[in-house]
């Protein structure tokens, strides 16, 4: 069986990049002129998923850099385990009750890393089923969680990101906290498989406290047609200012990538050898959690 292998990091780790100097205000002036017009025009472009570049560079990006730079004050380690070229599956933890997580590491991944990689995420078909925000999932480069959408992205040479716990992840109580739940039947090592593309474990501390959920409103979820309702310690009881997420301290760590082409697309059938590197991944990520909060001075710094 593949043996884990946990996340090094070191204290003078140098794989995190200084965010490049921001442009100046004439700069931004002249570059949201120029992305208007060519919004007006139709002088943009989008791929058969729906991924809108002009959009996510101009807009969606620039929205969530204050949430990690200011407020989550996000470190990334072990970039240089992500490839800078080339299709790969990044696999990693999920939590926070709101998904987050994803969108922090999307940032992380075009900002931090030198080849500034666009990192097309697989989401579950209540994200897209929602008005407008499924709209802009597509457009932010997500996709359905399948197998078919996943080949055809690792094919297309694209970095491709899988959270594998999902709603079970996201939406467990904070008792639980950093502790992986079931990592499902293996699509993602199976995807992998077919395309030979290497898998890369990534471990994500900091966002189970920014919506600690404390209950379920299971009554409400059901009428609403969600997995579950969150109660925390803010929301509902503040209303709209409960939808303030806390601002932990957040650590993004990268580990090696665990190669795939050697046992060929033929080994995707293998149920065994599936069940062994799907362990073997979410083994490697529970244990890099485990270095990254001793890491971590105290939940917010």
């Amino acid at each position: 069986m593949p043996e884990a292998r946990v996340i090094q990091l070191r204290p003078d780790d140098e794989s995190h990049v200084p965010p490049a100097a921001e442009p100046s205000w004439d700069e931004q002036v002249v570059g949201g002129v120029e992305f208007l017009r060519r919004r007006l025009t139709g002088e943009y472009a989008t791929d058969e998923f729906g991924f809108d570049p002009d959009l996510t560079d101009h807009v969606l990006l620039p929205l969530l850099r204050p949430l990690f730079r200011r407020w989550f004050r996000v470190e990334t380690h072990g970039i240089e385990n992500v490839p800078t070229s080339g299709g790969a599956l990044v696999v990693a933890n999920h939590s926070g009750t709101v998904p987050v997580d994803a969108l922090m590491t999307t940032v992380a991944l075009h900002d931090d890393h030198p080849a500034q990689r666009r990192f097309r995420l697989l989401g579950a078909d209540l994200v897209f089923d929602l008005p407008v925000v499924g709209e802009f999932a597509r457009k932010f480069g997500a996709t359905l969680a399948c197998s078919e959408d996943a080949e055809r992205l690792l094919c297309g040479d694209e970095l491709v990101g899988v959270f594998p716990e999902g709603f079970k992840g996201i939406g467990k109580p904070f008792r639980d906290r950093y502790t992986l739940q079931r990592f499902g039947r293996g699509g993602f090592v199976t995807a992998a498989l077919r395309t030979g593309k290497p898998i890369v474990p990534c471990a994500i501390v900091g966002a189970e406290e920014i919506y600690p959920m404390v209950g379920n409103a299971r009554t409400v979820a059901r009428l609403l047609g969600l997995p579950y309702f969150p109660i925390t310690p803010t929301f509902p009881a503040l209303g709209p200012l409960g939808l303030v997420p806390l601002p932990s301290k957040w650590l993004i760590a990268f580990g090696e990538p665990i190669e795939t082409a050697s046992y060929g697309p033929a080994a995707a059938e293998d149920p065994m050898l599936v069940f062994n590197l799907t362990d073997q991944v979410r083994e490697t990520i529970q244990q890099s959690i485990y270095q990254l909060l001793l890491q971590r001075s105290s939940v917010f710094s």
